[in-house]
């Protein structure tokens, strides 16, 4: 039995934009309502990302009634019931009420219809089964209200053919315990993630990778990720990963939430060849891929006993962010905390550290009569690493003379 509550108004609710959507695509009476993310985390006060609607219209009416309301409709997903409408530079996402014909573990076959209760049956997690209309009636099916007060996370009925209909549901389980719940696990639901783990073999790369990074990025993942670990949840889709000790150890040291870096420190204890595939068989991205690449087999070996010169030589030629993250994580490895001397004094380094460049180029030595060529390269190097070796204080002429001098 579906019960309601109240949510206060909130000001995504009550603004311009809104209005005139929900107007728009309600002027035959039809109950429209918010749905997913952003009723959820209304209802616990957090700020909300997305503005998700509801209707029992199908996608091809809701593209008419938004234009008679002068809104920009572009069918996104018109294979999922979903249209984006863009009214002042906001975003809504409106989708058809639906409910699922068949489903294979990747992708679901839908139907439409004009039953909330049915639509709401077919979401992941009770917390996400909760509809809102525009004067702040929540409803809720599934028993979300009291699992969000509770910080539980709770599957909408049978956990296990809730994973069956999409694997990628396992994963979201252990994501949103990360961010919404507790140390406290629903039991149903890790005894179904333990037996449909093998089903994530058959998820696409880009859906795990993307929501591995935003399970990573939880302020606290550390209960979930004991409990995927205890579980074998890993051995499906990141067998490298064998330990959450050195991440359990790097997230108080870190300067900042990076789900990538904390990832490396998840792969603690692995051999690097074993690392190495990670970023393509998960699709990461060029830069995240290269990012990754460079903190499994560094070019400089930082730690907090590093020599001071090395160090500035490390901040110049890779970056105070690679450097700060190469460091936190050898600290999370050998046990150091920021009550080590050196560490705190290398951290200070870091802060402190502004770019620098190197003064002297080529057309400099040319102008000196020194002729272009592999002889031009040697001297270049030998003054830079001259240069790093004074602090990086001489100037143009200081290193001009310095090399005319070789």
């Amino acid at each position: 039995m579906t019960k309601t509550y109240q949510l206060q108004s909130q000001s995504w609710m009550l603004a311009e934009e809104t209005r005139r959507v929900i107007e728009a695509l309600s002027t035959q009476g039809q109950d429209i309502r918010f749905v997913g993310g952003c009723v959820r985390d209304a209802m616990l006060g957090r700020e909300i990302k997305d503005i998700d609607i509801a209707t029992p219209d199908h996608p091809e009416i809701v593209i008419k009634l938004l234009e008679a309301g002068k809104i920009k409709a572009i069918p996104t997903g018109l294979d999922h019931g979903t249209i984006t409408a863009v009214c002042n530079h906001q975003v809504f996402e409106i989708t058809t009420l639906r409910v699922d014909v068949e489903t294979d573990g990747r992708h679901a076959t839908v139907a439409y219809t004009d039953n909330w209760e049915e639509d709401a049956a077919r979401r992941d997690l009770t917390m996400n089964a909760l509809s809102c209309r525009l004067d702040g009636t929540v409803f809720d099916p599934f028993g979300g209200v009291q699992d969000l007060k509770e910080n539980r996370i709770r599957f909408v009925g049978n956990a296990e053919t809730r994973i069956e209909e999409d694997a990628l549901r396992l994963l979201r389980f252990f994501r949103f315990q990360a961010w919404y719940g507790t140390d406290v696990f629903d039991q149903e639901g890790v005894s179904a993630a333990k037996s449909k783990a093998h089903m994530l073999k058959g998820l696409s790369a880009e859906r795990i990778h993307s929501e591995l990074m935003r399970f990573l990025s939880a302020p606290d993942p550390m209960p979930a990720l004991n409990v995927m670990l205890e579980n074998q949840i890993f051995s499906s889709f990141l067998p490298e990963v064998r330990s959450v000790d050195c991440l359990a150890a790097f997230i108080p040291l870190e300067g900042r939430r990076d789900p990538l870096v904390r990832l490396i420190a998840l792969l603690e204890g692995g051999e690097v060849k074993e690392k190495r595939s990670i970023p393509d068989r998960l699709r990461f991205s060029t830069a995240e891929k290269q990012h990754f690449l460079s903190l499994i087999k560094p070019e400089y070996e930082i730690n907090s006993s590093t020599e001071k010169m090395l160090f500035q030589e490390a901040l110049y030629r890779i970056g105070a962010g690679l450097v700060s993250d190469l460091l936190r994580l050898q600290m999370a490895r050998d046990g150091v905390n920021f009550n080590d001397e050196n560490a705190r004094s290398r951290a200070k380094m870091i802060e402190e550290w502004r770019p620098v460049f190197f003064p002297l180029q080529g057309r400099d030595l040319i102008q000196s009569g020194i002729e272009p060529g592999p002889k031009m390269g040697r001297l270049l190097k030998v003054t830079e690493s001259w240069w790093i070796k004074q602090s990086f204080k001489p100037d143009q002429e200081e290193c001009l003379a310095y090399a005319l001098k070789i």
